[in-house]
């Protein structure tokens, strides 16, 4: 009974001839052929089994190109040959350039994908002076083209005529992909870092690191965010920070469709590279503040929003932030999978030009926050004549406990050796809770500055312009529960008058 075998294309066949050993008492024992081309013919269709190896000799391999292996029988089609008519078949990287292929169409069957045709005009090559291009992104008709030192964009299917007043209008030419190529004004690129764009809706974000600038595209209007009040930050950290003995760091961008946010990591290179917890800084841009809002305790190595949910990646890992079920101050599981704190680092400046003493530190919102610093500014530069430095004086605070942190009973001993049951107040020796807020005094333990007299903790509170204040989550109140801040303040006095 004869097979049909369905061959969709091929060009040649590799027929395996191989000699297998048959042991008596079996029947037809001895050497007996075994054809590798016949795979997937069953035996009782009148195919030959197959094997990968053999250790009998006269084995043989042959390519046949016609069907069935006979003399003048029909033979397969060959296919497209590849060939060169070049005279200098050398290849070339065009880091500048574009090429695209034949076209794709699944209801027609058409594929030429693999079609480059030399005869054709299939190059689309931008300016070489503004380095290689770095990332395409469509959308719509219009194409935006990344390179390293330029923001250029073209017309997809369409070309664009001007009047001689600037206007165009685009039009549709035969044969045409890949329309004229028009730079955005601004010498603005994406240096070599595409993975730190980001899209949502109409606006891009990306970096720039040979300016040291994020910037914001939207429409045709070329924007630097990193402008809003963030300049020095963003000079330093992709200008030096990031870059380790000549090596470059990595910028990481990705947008937070659930609180709407550009979240750009900016990680170190080198040791730090591989690290879980250093060597990264990662912030976030908001576009209703038009502001930076936040820093962030994880290091990503992508982002992405899908649906309403924003996930990153980390060792091969997949996380959803802001979930519900998971628990809360801990990014990828680390430290042993233990909660990580969160800290919030702002300015105190109540009164602005008004030499203050602050004297205590109030806030609003959950148990379980700690003032783990609490700096003025700087005091003034004096010289250290013990080691004829100079020295730039603060004044600083011991660190506050949380309520729960600070809790403590001096008394419990002596009442635990009566009889009577005996129900003892507790005392804090961080922050009180009153009236729903939780206070606390501010101890100094500032060294002595030159020409003071009370320094230390022999005063109250610390004195200053202004002061800097980091509050953050202890480690022992419900960890990995939920923690919120509303306000944070503080009660000041006049200094002497002025």
């Amino acid at each position: 009974m004869a097979a049909i075998i369905e061959v969709k294309y091929f060009n040649t066949f590799l027929l395996k001839k191989v000699n297998a050993l048959i042991s008596p008492p079996g029947p037809n024992y001895g050497n007996i052929p075994i054809w590798n081309g016949s795979n997937g013919v069953p035996a009782a269709k009148g195919g030959y089994p197959s094997t990968t190896n053999s250790t009998i000799g006269n084995d043989w391999v042959i390519e046949e190109a016609r069907i069935n292996g006979g003399y003048n029988n029909t033979s397969v089609s060959f296919g497209a040959k590849a060939y060169l008519v070049e005279e200098e078949p050398n290849a070339a990287i065009r880091g500048n350039s574009m090429i695209y292929s034949g076209i794709l169409n699944s209801r027609t069957g058409i594929n030429n994908t693999n079609v480059f045709s030399v005869g054709e005009d299939i190059v689309k090559s931008t300016d070489p002076a503004n380095g290689s291009i770095q990332k395409l992104y469509s959308e719509n008709t219009n194409l935006t083209i990344f390179q390293e030192l330029k923001i250029n964009k073209a017309l997809i299917d369409k070309d664009a005529i001007y009047s001689a007043e600037g206007s165009g209008t685009a039009v549709t030419q035969q044969n045409l992909v890949i329309g004229q190529i028009v730079p955005f004004i601004g010498k603005f690129g994406i240096s070599q870092d595409p993975t730190s764009f980001a899209v949502y809706g109409d606006i891009k974000y990306f970096s720039d690191k040979n300016n040291n600038v994020i910037l914001k595209l939207s429409g045709s209007q070329l924007s630097e965010i990193s402008k809003a009040n963030m300049v020095d930050y963003f000079r330093d950290r992709l200008g030096t920070d990031i870059n380790v003995a000549g090596v470059s760091g990595k910028i990481i961008g990705g947008y937070d469709i659930y609180n709407k946010q550009y979240v750009v990591s900016t990680q170190e290179s080198g040791a730090n590279e591989f690290t879980l917890n250093t060597g990264f800084e990662t912030l976030s841009w908001d576009e209703n503040v038009q502001g930076w809002t936040s820093f962030y305790s994880y290091k990503p190595e992508q982002m992405f929003s899908l649906g309403n949910k924003f996930y990153s990646i980390k060792f091969g890992n997949l996380y959803e932030h802001y979930s519900l079920s998971g628990v809360r101050n801990k990014f990828y599981g680390n430290e042993g999978g233990t909660t990580q704190p969160s800290s919030i680092t702002f300015v105190l400046n109540p009164s602005v030009g008004l030499s203050k003493n602050f004297k205590t530190v109030e806030y609003e919102g959950s148990s379980g926050w700690q003032i783990n610093s609490f700096i003025s500014g700087i005091t003034g530069t004096n010289l250290n004549y013990s080691n004829n430095n100079w020295v730039n004086f603060q004044d600083t605070t011991a660190q506050v406990l949380s309520y729960v942190q600070g809790t403590y009973d001096s008394n419990l001993p002596v009442a635990n050796t009566g009889t009577a049951a005996v129900v003892l107040p507790f005392n804090y020796a961080g922050f009180s809770r009153k009236e729903n807020k939780y206070v606390a005094n501010l101890i100094n333990n500032s060294n002595a500055a030159q020409g003071e007299i009370a320094f230390g903790s022999s005063m109250s509170g610390i004195k200053g312009f202004f002061a800097t204040v980091t509050i953050a989550t202890d480690t022992v109140t419900d960890p990995g529960g939920e923690k919120e801040l509303f306000s944070v303040g503080s009660e000041y006095t006049r200094n002497n008058g002025y």
